[in-house]
């Protein structure tokens, strides 16, 4: 057998650089004529898309790298302009990305258009299976989250970083600070209001920084909603 990349013993007085030199040269060449392997990325440190019913979903899979991924966590509510890859085992017929319109709806072949804001991959998941089973006995659905474009907060007032921040994820007031850079030295800590449309209404939350720092009123450090302003004063 003819060995690919031959190796060849040079002087001991040559430097070491050019034997290196002369050595990554010669299996370059060598290796010239061997087909080459696409080699596709995999990042192991982060968790694949959120996906209901089925098996995981690999990175690659029903996944537009490209696109921009955003990992979301399984009680994420979807919205308007969040991107989902539908699938259904066995039958490639039936398979779709799509966006959420900004009427909440999607459509998807035999299940027709139905509205998916407001709830979450595991209760679109439930949907769909209940749709199509009128046509498909079993149907094996799966359900990916593969963009988040409708979870929005605002933060705004005396804080190091002000404006709006789209997540990946729910997260709570404190993170929410956090992601602004924290507040400034100005800033009232303990006047700090969540203002949230409730039913077409605005509310206004209180939220007192010193209680929850000292550990007294974690009750306060609320989840916010899609939506959410975020004032400090």
């Amino acid at each position: 057998m003819t060995p690919l990349c031959a190796l060849k013993f040079v002087p001991r007085s040559i430097p070491l650089s050019v034997i290196s030199a002369t050595f990554s040269l010669s299996l370059l060449a060598s290796c010239s004529s061997l087909p080459s392997v696409s080699i596709p990325f995999i990042d192991d440190a982060l968790p694949p898309p959120i996906v209901s019913g089925g098996a995981p979903a690999k990175w690659g899979e029903h996944v537009d790298l490209t696109g921009g991924v955003v990992i979301t966590d399984p009680a994420y509510v979807i919205g308007p302009e969040d991107a989902l890859d539908i699938a259904v085992w066995k039958d490639e017929t039936l398979k779709a990305s799509t966006l959420v319109r900004p009427d909440g709806g999607i459509s998807f072949p035999l299940a027709g258009d139905f509205i998916v804001a407001g709830k979450t991959a595991s209760q679109v998941h439930d949907e769909l299976v209940k749709r199509l089973e009128k046509f498909i006995p079993e149907p094996v659905v799966t359900v990916a989250v593969v963009r988040v474009a409708s979870y929005r907060i605002y933060v705004i007032g005396r804080v190091n970083k002000p404006g709006d921040f789209q997540a990946g994820r729910n997260i709570d007031v404190l993170q929410a600070l956090s992601i602004a850079g924290g507040m400034t030295p100005f800033a009232s800590e303990d006047d700090i209001r969540i203002i949230r449309k409730v039913d077409g209404k605005t509310v206004s939350i209180p939220f007192q920084y010193s209680r929850v720092r000292k550990g007294g009123d974690l009750s306060q450090n609320i989840t916010l909603k899609s939506g959410d302003v975020l004032l400090v004063p």
